[in-house]
């Protein structure tokens, strides 16, 4: 469980980081400093790319297509019944940050797969040497 919490956590930090509704992040940043682009701006640039590299990557071929899907509709369908119970009452603020939260947790799912399977299931999965014949 501490893998997963870690993963989810470097996943806010990536998302909040890239861009967040509070002003502090990358694209604002980013916008605020144009036309005059610094050595601070192009490298923490370069960290989230990286950063979203290594977790769409990870999802897309932990989840695949399919997974992604049914990762948005579980989440979408939660995020409607704690909205729907009453529990968070929908404002524009609260809106993105639920989203960012969303694609924080779609992340962590994807990052998580393997180790989250081999939990519900108790089989643990192998890769395909392709390059054997």
């Amino acid at each position: 469980m501490t893998g997963i919490l870690i993963r989810f956590l470097a996943a806010l930090i990536l998302v909040f980081a890239t861009w967040n509704p509070s002003g502090w992040s990358f694209v604002q940043w980013g916008l605020n400093t144009l036309p005059n682009v610094t050595a601070g701006l192009v490298f923490v640039g370069v960290v989230l790319l990286i950063g979203w590299f290594l977790f769409l990557h990870a999802t897309l071929e932990s989840l695949g297509m399919l997974g992604i899907i049914m990762a948005l509709a579980f989440f979408g369908s939660l995020t409607w019944l704690i909205f729907d119970l009453g529990w968070l009452t929908a404002s524009e603020g609260v809106l993105n940050y639920v989203v960012l939260v969303v694609v924080s947790a779609i992340l962590t799912v994807g990052m998580a797969w393997s180790h989250i399977w081999r939990r519900l299931s108790g089989r643990v999965e192998v890769e395909d040497d392709h390059d054997r014949d």
